[in-house]
């Protein structure tokens, strides 16, 4: 990767850290627990417990891409960065700017997903 793809990428990181870090923030305010006295139907009540469960997911997941973009940016100067960790194939630098999360090639990825 020469040096102008990888001040690229981490740009790309900081700013995707920034988002998700803002996302959070909101989820978490989402994810507060429903006080039991709160004075809503029973319906509302259960579409606010769904909804709940629905961003407590949606939370989990953001956290867990947060550390691995962080895992990646502190990775980012390793001379194996670009390489899967599977095949340990290079990853096409089309894929780390768009997943710099990522440390599998496609066909790994695919395959550990299905």
């Amino acid at each position: 990767m020469s040096g102008e793809e990888q001040e690229k990428l981490k740009l790309i990181i900081d700013s995707k850290i920034i988002r998700l870090q803002r996302q959070i923030v909101e989820l978490k305010e989402l994810t507060k627990p429903i006080a039991p006295d709160c004075a809503i139907g029973r319906v509302s009540r259960m579409d606010a417990i769904n909804n709940k469960s629905v961003n407590d997911a949606m939370l989990l997941k953001k956290q867990n891409q947060l550390n691995k973009l962080h895992l990646s940016l502190d990775a980012l100067d390793d001379v194996d960065f670009e390489n899967c960790i599977v095949c340990s194939h290079k990853i096409p630098i089309e894929r780390l700017f768009i997943m710099p999360e990522s440390r599998m090639c496609m066909n790994c990825a695919s395959k550990s997903r299905g």
